[in-house]
């Protein structure tokens, strides 16, 4: 009989008082010889964790997103208390469409505006600023002497004599550039955030603020007022938006996925049964996560997607074995055991495979990374039950319809499962490869596309390529706005801010201010700076003020009874109270990694050559000096993490095929992949980021399992003495289908994600869908032409 080697016993059991229950694995009889407790079980997990996964959130952490253990964030995080709005704050840049901002309406709205915003939930009230701000002030040089008060001043009423009088204090405050636009077309409202919420100790609901200045600028915006706003949070609450999107693609890649797995077995009742235990595993990871305290964020939104789609190729996989054998005339209960033994142990490794791929990213030290390693863990764990065992059971109640069944045996023996039989065309093409000819074309081609891949991937650029934030779309809402903030202040949105620790009252001393001034001027060398400001520079200014005006005394005053009196006036954002802690503000074009590494490579440089145990400079604060620190991570784990997923998939292949030869063949393809997908990220200009890199740690862990299966089927038959074409051959037509199907689902179900309103989703989809692809091609060409120098038949 010409597929005995399909049926482990050999026996086609029509009858199942044939089948012996006692027979198979004792996992397999303890399942299987008590199938309702487990239907009945799993029904009830799955309506209690249904119901948790109602409370389940959305949330992005700030804290979160950076690596908490980096030295330059370590720094940050211990004088965080006395940096004042540094990590943290929203700029509402409010624009005056026609004339300028020296007008009784426009400043009355910005009046409204800063009430309003004051009063929200997180502000860290103390540091907000705007011209009605009481610490906005002017200071001037009158005959008198120095003279200084409030912007708008307390007798103002909007006569033309007190608007006069206005922007006369606002010429005088040194705040152009800062708090209002050059062309005096705008004003800006500067909202630090607190870190939580002081009234309730929670943390910031950014979705809800961004609600709420959504309905701010909805209320406000008229024909004369136009309103940005940039910051963090702003940016988060767009994400949180956005991601109530995402779940429209999720509906969308479930019937993409659905449509392409009964298209292929055209069987409606086992599609379906297929579908419902991946979403089962869906539900159970989605009800798992609020139970031991985790919530989604942007990044691991996408994991319900993948656990979906790993679910659905490994259920395929299921049916596949199950439809041939019922096409044989097996009963249903014994195919489906028959199955449950044959590729329990293939599904078991893929999935371990996969977990291993997830598991490796906590090596890397950012939160929302080990997030979403542990939200995958949970997703692959649940998919070994829900699809390993539970699909198995629930096949063998329903079966699957004999026409089906009937064609897909057909279909075996159409492909020539029987040696008199015509190949089918399309793996005949593939079994191609298994000889010498065309291996070797394979092999070269490989190798060729390996080298220049290897050769464009060294011009990977680490961190953000684009300006604005790189998460969103460079034509969003946000990225306009970020735009005109940036056109129109010198003091942009991407603040670097260095850190001067001093002894206690020393930080006014002139030696400490004439370094900080010699640090100042060469970052001001830099093109990617704009400005700058510290103590320093303000000491220059006031010393010339106290000496009337006059510019010859442009310098830092060398009497320190001078310096104390400049001190007493500085504002609180230059030093801290007990002044031993300065800051040094660089305000920067963007927050593109070479722009970033000057700035690092500056700061590192005058730390060596003139830092000492009196006087500290730290980097870094400010979210450019956090985003550089990201980058110092994220490039030292990109290494780190490649080589663990490899070392990780080496080991588990070879504890599967327990053949270094066969573990050769199944890896280099994948490596192939890699350096093809990094040469494509250059191509695409993507940096590596926090975002990309669990892509290429996924490509990897979810690519093994095409060759685990692929190569599963071929050493068996090789075992069996065939030669490697026809053991090749045998692999295609059992599992290869299944492979070719995964491999267009996945593909398909993540390119779904390029039209996300987030970028690096749409990221993360292209390059996802670009390694599937890849793999599934790795597996059926370059795997058997590899093959075909490694292995031999024993």
């Amino acid at each position: 009989m010409s597929h005995a080697h399909d049926i482990p016993d050999g026996l086609v059991i029509r009858n199942l008082a044939d089948f012996d229950a006692r027979s198979g694995t004792l996992p397999e009889r303890i399942l299987f010889n008590n199938r309702l407790v487990i239907v009945v079980l799993c029904a009830l997990i799955s309506v209690v964790l249904g119901y948790k996964a109602m409370g389940l959130s959305l949330n992005a952490a700030f804290e979160k997103m950076i690596p908490t253990k980096h030295p330059y964030i370590v720094n940050f995080l211990e004088n965080r208390g006395q940096l004042a709005g540094m990590g943290n704050s929203l700029r509402i840049a409010v624009e005056a469409k026609e004339g300028d901002i020296f007008d009784p309406d426009y400043l009355e709205t910005v009046k409204k505006i800063a009430d309003e915003v004051f009063l929200y939930p997180g502000v860290d009230r103390p540091y907000m600023k705007s011209l009605w701000a009481p610490s906005v002030r002017w200071t001037g040089v009158t005959e008198d002497g120095l003279d200084g008060g409030p912007v708008v001043p307390d007798d103002y009423d909007g006569s033309p004599g007190s608007l006069a009088q206005v922007r006369l204090n606002v010429e005088r405050s040194g705040e152009i550039g800062q708090l209002v636009a050059a062309n005096y077309k705008s004003s800006i409202v500067l909202v630090p955030l607190q870190d939580k919420v002081a009234e309730t100790g929670e943390r910031i609901d950014y979705h809800a603020l961004s609600q709420r200045i959504e309905d701010l600028r909805a209320r406000y915006e008229s024909d004369k007022v136009a309103i940005h706003v940039t910051g963090f949070a702003k940016v988060v609450g767009d994400l949180i938006e956005g991601l109530q999107q995402v779940l429209l693609f999720f509906a969308g890649a479930i019937a993409i996925c659905t449509a392409v797995l009964y298209w292929y077995t055209r069987c409606l009742r086992s599609t379906l049964l297929v579908v419902l235990c991946s979403m089962i595993a869906v539900v159970w990871l989605l009800g798992l996560l609020p139970t031991l305290g985790y919530e989604l964020d942007p990044y691991s939104v996408l994991v319900p997607f993948l656990v979906f789609a790993i679910g659905m190729s490994h259920g395929a996989q299921k049916m596949n074995g199950i439809m041939q054998d019922i096409g044989r005339g097996t009963h249903k209960l014994v195919a489906a055991r028959y199955t449950f033994r044959r590729l329990f142990l293939a599904g078991m490794t893929a999935l371990l495979a996969d977990a291993v791929g997830f598991a490796v990213l906590m090596v890397i030290d950012i939160q929302v990374i080990q997030d979403l390693a542990v939200t995958a863990s949970i997703g692959v764990a649940v998919l070994i039950f829900t699809n390993l065992v539970l699909l198995p059971i629930l096949l063998s109640y329903t079966g699957v319809s004999p026409v089906a069944a009937q064609r897909s045996l057909r279909d075996e023996i159409a492909d020539g499962a029987d040696a008199s039989h015509v190949k089918h065309p399309f793996w005949a093409f593939l079994d191609l490869f298994t000889q010498r000819k065309w291996a070797t074309i394979a092999v070269v081609v490989g190798t060729a596309m390996g080298i220049a891949g290897l050769v464009v991937s060294f011009q990977l650029k680490i961190g953000d390529t684009d300006p604005g934030a790189p998460e969103l779309r460079p034509d969003s809402r946000y990225n306009r706005d970020n735009a005109f903030v940036v056109a129109n202040y010198a003091a942009s949105s991407d603040v670097y801010v260095v850190m001067v620790k001093t002894p206690q009252y020393a930080c006014a001393h002139y030696t400490t201010l004439t370094t900080v001034d010699a640090l100042e001027r060469e970052l001001q060398q830099l093109p990617g700076v704009e400005a700058t400001s510290s103590l320093a520079g303000l000491a220059k200014v006031a010393n010339a003020g106290m000496n009337e005006g006059s510019l010859k005394w442009y310098e830092i005053p060398r009497s320190q009874d001078n310096l104390n009196a400049i001190i007493t006036r500085a504002p609180r954002e230059m030093f801290n109270q007990n002044c031993d802690l300065l800051t040094v503000y660089a305000y920067l074009k963007d927050h593109k990694a070479d722009t970033l590494d000057s700035v690092v490579k500056v700061v590192e440089g005058f730390a060596a050559r003139h830092g000492s145990d009196e006087l500290r400079i730290l980097n870094a604060a400010g979210n450019a000096g956090i985003e550089a620190a990201t980058n110092i991570v994220v490039k030292k784990a990109n290494v780190e993490m490649l080589g663990l997923v490899y070392l990780a998939v080496i080991v588990l292949a070879f504890i599967t095929f327990r053949s270094w030869r066969a573990v050769i063949c199944a890896v280099l393809p994948l490596m192939l992949t890699s350096v093809l997908c990094e040469a494509l990220m250059v191509w695409l200009n993507i940096g590596v980021k926090v975002a990309t890199l669990p892509v290429i740690a996924l490509g990897v862990g979810i690519g093994v399992d095409y060759a685990l299966y692929i190569m599963t089927v071929t050493l068996a038959r090789l075992k069996g003495g065939m030669s490697l074409s026809e053991a090749y051959y045998k692999a295609l037509t059992f599992t290869g289908k299944v492979v070719v199907l995964t491999g267009v689902t996945l593909g398909i179900a993540v390119a779904t994600w390029a039209w996300s309103p987030i970028k690096f989703q749409a990221d993360m989809g292209i390059l996802l869908a670009f390694m599937f692809v890849w793999n599934m091609l790795g597996a059926l060409i370059l795997l058997p032409a590899l093959g075909h120098f490694l292995l031999k038949p024993r």
